[in-house]
């Protein structure tokens, strides 16, 4: 009973998810104009965009995968992985080294969602908006309903897709790290997004971690990004759900 009363109460928290959609259409001409800075891609970023917009009208993606870095570089580190697991599905890597959830939402609001039709989106975004370099760094509960409004415009956009929502990766070699707790709560909020059909949330943070919480260098080599054995962790635990929302199983 418990659990069928808050899958009740999701919807509800959808439709403030979708507030947040409208508010970020409403601001962004003050947005364009510079007036948010956190808002406007780095050149480098832009460029990115630029070859993900001649991708996507192409059309013929099923399946997305969108991010920063640990995304992005399942070109790098993970392509090995990445061509045995997704080499004969039509995915598309909208991956962006250095992305933050500012980021993905400008990058929606300006064409990556157009001209395909997907049927998942798999979205892992957020680390980069607790440290920021060109922008202050954001709250758990702002990095989380940044997550949140991505998932909705999503699924406004593409209303019959499903969203495998990651939780985000543990941070930090030692498990006494200053990331560690924040990334925590925002796994904790974004959990609530997953209704059990359309939105999925999976965590498989704990794969990475040795038995007193650290994390092996044969890992992630910087305690951040995995390696090509970090990567195979990640396939491992995280294919089989990926395979069976893009085939529309429950």
């Amino acid at each position: 009973m418990r659990s069928e009363s808050k899958r009740q109460i999701r919807p509800r928290r959808l439709c403030l998810h979708l507030l947040g959609v409208a508010l970020l259409v409403a601001l962004a001409p003050s947005q364009a104009r510079g007036q948010n800075s956190a808002l406007i891609p780095a050149p480098f970023q832009e460029a990115r965009h630029e070859g993900f917009l001649e991708i996507a009208a192409l059309g013929g993606i099923d399946c997305l995968l969108m991010g920063d870095s640990i995304i992005d570089w399942w070109r790098r580190a993970g392509l090995a992985v990445y061509e045995e697991n997704f080499g004969s599905l039509n995915c598309a890597n909208f991956g962006i080294a250095g992305d933050r959830t500012q980021g993905v939402l400008w990058r929606m609001a300006n064409g990556e969602l157009s001209g395909y039709q997907p049927k998942l989106m798999m979205l892992m975004i957020g680390t980069n908006n607790l440290s920021g370099r060109r922008s202050t760094p954001n709250t758990p509960e702002e990095i989380a309903m940044g997550i949140a409004t991505i998932v909705a415009t999503f699924r406004t956009t593409f209303p019959e897709a499903r969203v495998l929502l990651l939780g985000i990766f543990p941070r930090g070699a030692e498990a006494t790290d200053q990331f560690r707790e924040p990334i925590r709560r925002i796994n904790e909020i974004i959990a609530d997004l997953d209704d059990g059909d359309y939105v999925r949330y999976l965590d498989i943070g704990d794969s990475f971690l040795e038995a007193d919480g650290s994390i092996s260098v044969d890992v992630m080599g910087d305690g951040l990004h995995p390696t090509a054995r970090g990567y195979e962790i990640w396939a491992a635990a995280m294919m089989p759900m990926f395979t069976e929302m893009l085939s529309g199983r429950e």
